[in-house]
């Protein structure tokens, strides 16, 4: 793992969410500041919102990651510990301009921590200046929906204090990976770039065709998406934009249809909260992987409530399973609930 993101040194763990807790409470001193993207998986932002400050007397600054001067503004020199962000967010897929976030941070002495379980292989924060890399290897990384497990990617340093017999959050709170989970995992590597291949390339085709079809998509790859230059220049090359893409359906009741002709009627892919499997997963943003946030939250997240997170999978051929997409929006066309 930290061969595979650029650090020194690696650590790998019971689950993306101990990776992720077990850093910040490394990193973070009692009565500590935190300034994080405000658009955030459901988990990450409870524990900074409302598991931190009752516990560890930890506050974080919510932010507009797009917006520097907001960024700059929030970091308050001799208080904050961190900068947290994702590299691509979960679930509305902005891209983090990590050089830059990364230059604000480290001029006034701020560790950068980005989450990276949504652009293995496609983008490299440590590469792009990031201190800290975290993943969730439950997703694209095991690559089968069966393992949960994360890892910590960073400084020795960092990895070292962690497993301090005295004071290391990894050391005392055993969130230490299954040595089994281990095995299977180290077996599943050395095929994660192909993977991440063919995931990117569906969902760019399937992107394409989609907004050709007038849908509103939203996807890195696609000229209009806001971040699409920023990702070009800093992606690794041959590996695409990412395997997700969220299509907004504006109501959570046309979302679930949409998801339940899918699944049930055309078999495209199936209703889940997790992504990176080899079958397309999909989900309501809104009612599952954000559902730990209330309705402003999620608003100000740019998460609509028919906001359909798609994680395309590489099972079957591209052809056959756009086919089984078009029959569902027809069907959807039927029922008047769409117009295309």
């Amino acid at each position: 793992m930290a061969a595979f993101e650029g650090t020194e040194a690696a650590y790998c763990t019971s689950s993306g969410m101990s990776a992720i807790a077990s850093v910040l409470l490394q990193l973070c001193i009692h009565g500590g500041h935190v300034v994080a993207s405000r658009t955030l998986y459901g988990g990450t932002h409870a524990l900074l919102s409302h598991f931190l400050p009752r516990a560890c007397g930890i506050t974080t600054s919510f932010v507009d990651i797009d917006d520097f001067g907001m960024v700059n503004d929030a970091i308050v020199e001799g208080k904050t510990n961190l900068l947290y962000f994702e590299s691509m967010s979960n679930p509305t897929l902005l891209v983090a301009d990590i050089p830059e976030l990364s230059r604000i941070a480290h001029a006034k002495g701020v560790t950068v921590v980005v989450d990276n379980t949504f652009a293995p292989m496609v983008l490299s924060p440590a590469r792009l200046g990031a201190d800290v890399v975290v993943h969730s290897i439950s997703k694209f990384i095991s690559g089968g929906a069966d393992i949960i497990a994360g890892a910590i990617c960073g400084p020795a340093k960092l990895v070292n204090s962690m497993m301090d017999l005295q004071q290391g959050s990894l050391m005392l709170l055993g969130p230490t990976m299954n040595a089994k989970v281990a095995f299977e995992l180290a077996e599943r590597l050395p095929h994660l770039g192909l993977r991440m291949k063919e995931h990117c390339h569906r969902a760019l085709t399937y992107a394409a065709r989609m907004k050709k079809l007038g849908l509103k998509v939203i996807y890195p790859g696609l000229d209009d998406h806001p971040q699409h230059n920023l990702i070009k220049s800093m992606g690794n090359k041959e590996y695409g934009y990412g395997g997700l893409l969220c299509l907004d359906m504006e109501t959570e009741e046309k979302a679930n249809k949409l998801m339940n002709l899918l699944q049930n009627v055309t078999q495209f892919g199936l209703m889940a909260v997790s992504l990176g499997y080899y079958e397309t997963l999909m989900s309501c943003s809104g009612s599952s992987t954000s559902s730990e946030m209330n309705e402003e939250e999620r608003a100000l997240a740019g998460i609509s409530p028919g906001l359909v997170r798609m994680s395309i999978g590489y099972n079957g051929t591209l052809e056959q399973r756009w086919s089984q997409f078009e029959k569902a929006l027809s069907r959807m066309h039927e029922n008047g609930l769409i117009k295309y």
